[in-house]
């Protein structure tokens, strides 16, 4: 009996993913849970097994395609006995527990969409190794790896080997024996010259739908000040040494997060969210903080659960962890979920005011400057005292400014404490 394998609904917001490599062709006979292919989502890159054993009959979808959730991917001839409506709707079923699983338990011993690390794969038809990132890039720019010589470890293709190319002529198309060329790479323009057209898709369409979904519902105000971090630089420089040696990397997002739960304490309102449906504000009782994080492919924020539970050391040592998550694109779709407030650092790249987004359906969010010298004085004497930017973005439907005002004033007196316990 043949059936139809679809994409399945997971839920999480996922509603469609890209197709980065097939595993199998028309004709293979495959077993059950054998991997069919790897999909890029906007949460992590997944591996999807087959439901049922069986010979292929159709793929419906190339590498690079676009799919989205209820298409049908593929056309299994079942091996005699199976029911295929029954089994594949208890399969899609299945999928969607086991995700969860993966989320919340971090391991999922029978066959699910497991998340895979982004490692170099194997270019059709040629020896070239590249990272589907990097693959993505190239489709963007209209490069072909096979024309690239990779300065990457075993001649690895970089994102910056496919810059590059791209600033350089066009080698000529491959051409068959008919002399009609295989590929045609088009020039783009409009009315005033040459332009670059790359798809919003994978993480910056994830990310574009989110801020709007935020900008659209949320009324955003942004309270700016700035506190004196002279006593948070020198606490940090005194654990520095003794907190490398653990193989800690400590930057001043735990110190910041310390402060900002026991801000959140006395303000209740800023770590909430709003109940549009039954019209209510949820007043959460737990704090996890999400950390916007930079990455190649776009703006992500994995979250540091029940932060309040965890010393100093243990966020540290977790923020690390979810930030190299994020960098290989192998966080869980629960790491990026049940935020309470976020923090986002513009500091790290040298600015100094931001009005952030909110991190929807968060209420609140902290953006934190650079940290600078400024000159003060101090009992009619100048002195140069470390000064930290930073900028509350709240939603006003929710909460008014004086309130805002008033959580800022509480992270500004922790920080500025020495006696403060982080």
């Amino acid at each position: 009996m043949v059936f139809e394998f679809k994409f399945p609904d997971v839920g999480e917001g996922i509603n469609d993913g890209e197709i980065v490599k097939w595993r199998v062709k028309e004709g293979d006979e495959v077993r059950e849970d054998q991997i069919l292919l790897e999909m890029e989502t906007d949460k992590a890159i997944v591996q999807i097994p087959s439901p049922k054993p069986g010979k292929i009959l159709k793929i419906m979808h190339k590498d690079g395609d676009r799919v989205h959730v209820g298409e049908v991917l593929v056309t299994i001839e079942a091996s005699a006995g199976e029911e295929p409506s029954k089994k594949n709707n208890k399969y899609t079923s299945s999928v969607v527990g086991q995700l969860e699983d993966v989320a919340t338990k971090k391991e999922a011993k029978s066959p699910a969409l497991q998340p895979v690390s982004t490692r170099p794969l194997l270019a059709p038809a040629s020896n070239v190794l590249a990272t589907p990132a990097v693959r993505r890039l190239a489709r963007d720019l209209g490069v072909r790896l096979d024309n690239i010589t990779g300065t990457g470890k075993d001649r690895r293709i970089t994102e910056e080997d496919v810059r590059k190319a791209a600033i350089l002529p066009s080698p000529q198309p491959e051409t068959q024996s008919s002399g009609q060329p295989t590929i045609q790479v088009s020039k783009k323009y409009d009315f005033f010259g040459y332009v670059d057209r790359v798809p919003l898709k994978g993480v910056r369409k994830s990310i574009s739908d989110h801020i709007v979904k935020s900008a659209s519902t949320a009324v955003h105000v942004t309270h700016m000040d700035e506190m004196d971090a002279t006593f948070l630089v020198e606490k940090k420089e005194k654990m520095k040494a003794d907190v490398g040696k653990q193989g800690i990397h400590l930057t001043f997002l735990p110190f910041i997060i310390k402060a900002v739960i026991e801000s959140l304490k006395e303000h209740p309102a800023m770590n909430a969210a709003l109940d549009d449906e039954h019209e209510e504000i949820i007043m959460k009782k737990y704090y996890n903080i999400g950390i916007a994080t930079d990455t190649a492919d776009g703006l992500m924020v994995p979250v540091v659960k029940n932060a309040q539970n965890k010393s100093l050391l243990e966020i540290a040592k977790e923020i690390s962890a979810l930030a190299e998550k994020a960098q290989s694109r192998t966080l869980d779709i629960m790491d990026m979920k049940g935020s309470s407030f976020t923090i986002t650092n513009v500091g790290s790249l040298g600015g100094q005011y931001a009005t952030p987004i909110i991190n929807w359906p968060d209420v609140a969010i902290v953006a934190l400057g650079r940290i600078y010298d400024k000159i003060v004085l101090e009992d009619g004497k100048i002195a140069a005292r470390k000064t930290l930017p930073f900028s509350v973005t709240f939603d006003h439907r929710v909460l008014d400014g004086a309130e805002c005002a008033r959580f800022a004033n509480g992270l500004k007196k922790r920080i500025e404490d020495p006696g403060f316990e982080y």
